[in-house]
């Protein structure tokens, strides 16, 4: 114990390493979860629940694809999703289409598709590529927790309750400072995760299961688990995977958005860990299908 209190320790590699991880993690997913909980606490406090009943089909699986394709315009990672789609479900949308909102939209918007061009030039089959696979996979989610999801699984963390005579303004600064509070700690072991993680998976490893087309994409799809890498960054680490098939980077780009160790944690703080459970993985196998068969037919 008093070998891990000594300063030095600090000037080893491993340990340098996994901080710098981490400190990227948070860095990268800080001003994102930021921006979720301001749109989350401006839907609470300014956007009146009867909007949702009109924007939004009656029928859950009729709603699921107008909520996935509306991901395609807010521009942020899978950080800022998960308050946003909190908030839409205590606001009464229905959460099969929150649900498929939370998945497309750090996958789907401009920004992460413009950086998935710059990434990879020359191959605009990547990012339509990209944006059909991750389509799939949120329609898929929501149509699947419509037909067999369960209310007793999810457990939507209350929001602020205004006080008596609040006003607006301090409803929302009150919302912002309660929600960020809350999913700023789940940040923190997402990114506590990750980096433990990365740092222990060796980079020869990786190289030595290139060059198998099933193993190639098991191992990105547990990459992308682990690295957590944001949405905004993610097409930048494919890209220098140059070993790897474009089918197998293609999975690390589905997945990753949709399944990572900080999205766990912050979807475990948000909606409860009964619906972790069930929700991540089942989310993982099907953002696989969707990247292999999408991968299968334009890569």
């Amino acid at each position: 114990m008093l070998y891990v209190l000594r300063p030095a320790v600090f000037e080893e590699p491993v340990v340098q390493a996994w901080s710098t991880v981490f400190v990227a993690v948070c860095l990268q997913a800080l001003p994102f979860l930021v921006l979720g909980v301001l749109l989350s606490a401006a839907i609470s406090t300014f956007v009146p629940a009867s909007f949702f009943a009109r924007a939004l089909p009656g029928r859950p699986a009729a709603a699921v694809p107008v909520a996935g394709l509306a991901g395609a315009v807010l521009p942020g990672c899978e950080c800022a999703s998960v308050p946003v789609a909190g908030s839409l479900i205590r606001r009464g949308v229905a959460p099969a289409a929150a649900l498929a909102f939370l998945l497309s939209a750090p996958a789907i918007n401009p920004v992460v598709l413009v950086a998935t061009a710059v990434a990879f030039p020359g191959q605009p089959e990547m990012v339509l590529a990209r944006f059909l696979a991750s389509v799939l996979v949120a329609l898929v989610m929501g149509w699947l927790w419509a037909s067999f999801g369960r209310a007793a699984w999810l457990r939507v963390r209350a929001g602020h309750v205004a006080a008596p005579g609040e006003s607006r303004g301090e409803s929302f600064r009150a919302a912002v400072q309660h929600d960020l509070l809350h999913a700023g700690g789940f940040l923190v072991v997402g990114g506590l995760t990750a980096a433990t993680l990365s740092t222990v998976v060796p980079r020869a490893w990786l190289d030595a299961v290139a060059g198998s087309p099933v193993l190639a994409v098991l191992v990105l799809a547990a990459l992308a688990v682990v690295l957590a890498v944001c949405s905004e960054a993610d097409a930048f680490v494919a890209a220098s995977l140059v070993g790897f098939s474009p089918t197998a980077r293609l999975v690390f780009l589905v997945v990753g958005p949709a399944v990572d160790v900080k999205l766990i944690a912050l979807q475990a703080g948000t909606f409860g860990p009964r619906f972790a459970a069930r929700f991540a993985p089942v989310t993982l196998v099907v953002a696989v299908l969707a990247a292999v068969g999408v991968g299968a037919v334009l890569l």
